[in-house]
């Protein structure tokens, strides 16, 4: 059941996609009017195109006297108009904007530096202070020079001036055209298996993923509004949450920060958003505090990034008459890979792939219903850049890139995720998911957030220990759970362990690096 009228989606036109990021943008202030409020900041403060636009093109002009030919600027600001801004200045510049992972830590965004040859930043003042983040530019500095936006605005010529009132209108000018081909955004992997690797996006990557979408689900200029808590280093906060509503004339409301709940529940209601963008973790955060009312404006809510559980799915439509597309994405592929729709949703899966999209399966011992996913389609990415070659773009085999998903796909042609590579436990030669274990643990503690990681075992090769943030976990729990439902007792970990709270990512992925860590260090001390 849904709020309101289904917009139909748009026909397929691949056409649209031959435009650099930029030019997407300027055609959609064009179609919509320079006048329309296009986004809304945390604090309330709207913008329109033009203001988007205007202040793109000023610190544009500025920015390209700062900044060597085809240069790579890292952009380290929270979800917001200002992110936006910096994000289109970089491009106006003619320059790769780079979205930096300020939460990634010190280590992992050094090694996303070196592989991506940034030695420059775009940030701000504000940010910094009211981010306490200080410290991290202290230990990136020696190497790293930060460049302040509200140093740039200070700093404005009359050139500037001039490229700020003319550019949108006359941007053939004022701004250095790319080749769709070319780099359009460099985003990093989490890091959580292994150093991050930098992942370039073409212009044409990240243009055809948004029209793959539009042309997908429906979405309504004159009634939809997005709602994007997500960060701008989050590719699904970037393509979907940013540069999807500026192609799209749909208004983007963005908040700072995904870990706010109850601010989050009051905004939605007072700007009667209608699309949210979330994960698992943070909508069911959402829903549970959300009072009556506060959900209400939302006609469906886009989610990626990991498993939508049916707790979840049921608890949004049972309470708010919300319904959950869920989709499947990678940052490699711009991100969004399948999708769900409103008119055919189907529960436990991640839909079926969007347009120019192929895939084949590659099997895995131990896996008789699936295998490997690997994807190729005019999203992929032009290819990974890592830290032991900086600058050197290493692109996906043929065009096809390696998932690291094990799939199932069924008569519907819909994909339905069994879990990572690296999420599967090898216990007396069978292949037992994490994934199923983490979901026995949901379904009797549905409240609460669950983790599995597997550690090696003498006897067995490996064997699953679970942590949770429910004080009444209990392994007899789940093993009469499993016995009743007929789950393998495989899938029963040999210890649980109660911990404060589950380490989560600010992507909103839980932090499975940290979890192994964790799992490693508890069962240590109790053995």
């Amino acid at each position: 059941m849904i709020n309101t009228a289904i917009p139909a989606p748009l026909p397929w036109k691949p056409s649209l996609t031959r435009t650099d990021i930029m030019g997407a943008i300027l055609r959609g202030a064009r179609k919509f009017g320079h006048n329309r409020v296009i986004v809304v900041d945390g604090d309330g403060t709207e913008g329109s195109y033009k203001t988007v636009l205007r202040g793109a093109f000023a610190l544009g002009s500025n920015l390209s006297r700062k900044f060597e030919k085809d240069e790579t600027i890292g952009v380290m600001l929270p979800t917001g108009i200002g992110a936006v801004v910096g994000f289109c200045a970089v491009l106006v510049a003619g320059r790769v904007p780079a979205m930096i992972n300020f939460t990634a830590g010190t280590a992992n965004i050094k090694a996303s530096l070196k592989a991506a040859g940034i030695t420059k930043i775009l940030t701000a003042h504000k940010f910094i202070e009211l981010g306490e983040m200080q410290p991290l530019i202290d230990d990136l500095s020696p190497d790293t020079e930060f460049i302040y936006l509200e140093d740039v605005r200070e700093d404005l010529n009359w050139k500037d001036k001039i490229s700020a009132v003319a550019g949108p209108i006359l941007p053939f000018l004022f701004r250095s055209h790319k080749s769709y081909k070319k780099p359009g955004v460099i985003l990093f992997t989490s890091g959580t298996e292994g150093e991050p690797k930098g992942v370039v996006l073409s212009h044409h990557n990240i243009v055809t993923n948004v029209e793959q979408l539009r042309s997908h689900i429906g979405l309504s200029p004159k009634t939809d509004s997005v709602f994007n808590p997500l960060p701008a280093f989050h590719s699904f906060g970037l393509t979907i949450g940013s540069v999807l509503p500026l192609v799209s004339g749909v208004k983007a409301i963005f908040h700072p920060s995904p870990l706010q709940p109850r601010e989050i529940t009051k905004r939605i209601k007072s700007m009667r958003c209608s699309i949210l963008l979330a994960t698992d973790t943070f909508i069911s955060q959402y829903a549970r505090i959300a009072n009556d009312g506060e959900l209400t404006s939302i006609r469906l809510a886009v989610c990626g990034a990991e498993r939508v559980k049916d707790e979840t799915r049921q608890y949004l439509r049972r309470k708010f008459d919300v319904e959950i597309l869920e989709g499947y994405g990678a940052t490699e592929a711009a991100p969004v890979v399948s999708a769900n729709t409103i008119e055919f949703n189907k529960a436990g899966t991640v839909g079926r792939l969007l347009n120019e999209m192929e895939y084949k399966l590659e099997p895995v011992e131990g896996i008789a219903d699936g295998g490997k996913l690997l994807i190729r389609g005019p999203n992929v990415m032009m290819g990974y850049l890592r830290s032991s070659a900086p600058g050197i773009i290493e692109p996906p085999v043929d065009g096809w890139h390696d998932t690291g998903d094990i799939v199932a796909v069924d008569e519907d042609d819909c994909i339905r995720i069994l879990g990572r590579v690296k999420r599967f436990a090898k216990i007396g030669g069978e292949m037992v998911s994490l994934a199923v274990v983490e979901n026995c643990a949901n379904a009797i503690w549905p409240e609460h957030m669950h983790a599995a990681a597997a550690i090696p075992d003498p006897k067995k090769g490996e064997q699953i220990i679970l942590i949770s943030s429910a004080k009444e976990i209990s392994r007899s729990d789940l093993v009469a759970w499993a016995q009743s439902h007929g789950v393998s007792e495989l899938a029963v970990p040999r210890k649980v362990f109660h911990v404060d709270e589950i380490p989560v990512l600010g992507t909103g992925k839980v932090d499975y690096g940290s979890v192994a860590k964790t799992v490693v260090a508890l069962t240590k001390k109790t053995a």
